[in-house]
């Protein structure tokens, strides 16, 4: 059965523990459900090359870039960015063995910010509209817009110009409006997130479940609590 025939599995912030998210997935098989990660698979955790190198293996699924792949692909690109990169919980062992490994470079120059499902939802890393700095004055098809800008600035080497694109604080659960516009803009219906931890049971759904967010904080070394997997992991919602 094709991706697009599944059902949709979201996989929040993984920041490395893979332990913890081959736990979350046991119950979701490769082959029965269209799996989106939504970035942040490397940093805080021991394992973000494995997370990643797992993630782009898996059947049927796809990535999208998260703001810490951004700063690890900056570090390799520039040296002095690598302070930086392990300030925010970047591992060096990861980044050693990602210089290694130039295919899993491209995998991940190469991975959306934003993907557009046929239901009408939007997926996206951070629950925010920064992304609309990457517009320019294209509105005609605003997602491929900004995925095709995002993949000029990284393959220019300017990987740390996206950091403050998808580093930005997430508006969607206190601004009602701002979501509005956006979900306009984009011509969807909803949009589902990660990046900012919501600290509840199950993802945090906002304004009639027009904006959810799957970051539960699955990660052990970022949190430092066991929290739900389920906050993190779970089917999309109808």
């Amino acid at each position: 059965m094709a991706a697009d025939d599944l059902p949709v599995l979201i996989v929040g912030d993984v920041h490395g523990d893979i332990e913890r998210l081959f736990v979350a997935l046991k119950p979701y098989p490769a082959d029965r459900w269209h799996t989106i990660f939504l970035g942040d698979l490397v940093d805080y955790g021991l394992f973000g090359v494995g997370c990643m190198r797992y993630a782009r293996d898996r059947p049927n699924t796809e990535v999208l870039l998260g703001n810490h792949e951004v700063a690890m692909l900056s570090a390799l690109h520039d040296p002095s960015r690598v302070g930086f990169y392990i300030s925010i919980g970047g591992q060096q062992h990861d980044l050693d063995e990602l210089r290694k490994d130039q295919p899993l470079q491209e995998w991940m120059k190469a991975r959306p910010l934003l993907l557009k499902l046929e239901d009408g939802t939007l997926v996206q890393h951070c629950g925010n509209d920064d992304y609309r700095m990457l517009l320019g004055e294209q509105r005609s098809d605003v997602v491929d817009t900004i995925n095709t800008n995002g993949r000029l600035v990284l393959e220019g080497g300017d990987a740390h110009l996206l950091w403050t694109v998808m580093s930005g604080k997430g508006v969607f659960a206190t601004q009602p409006d701002r979501l509005d516009r956006w979900l306009e803009l984009t011509g969807s219906r909803r949009v589902v997130f990660g990046h900012t931890p919501h600290h509840q049971a199950q993802p945090a759904s906002y304004h009639g479940g027009k904006a959810i967010n799957f970051d539960g904080g699955l990660a052990r070394a970022h949190y430092r609590r066991a929290a739900p997997l389920a906050a993190s992991v779970g089917p999309l919602p109808p």
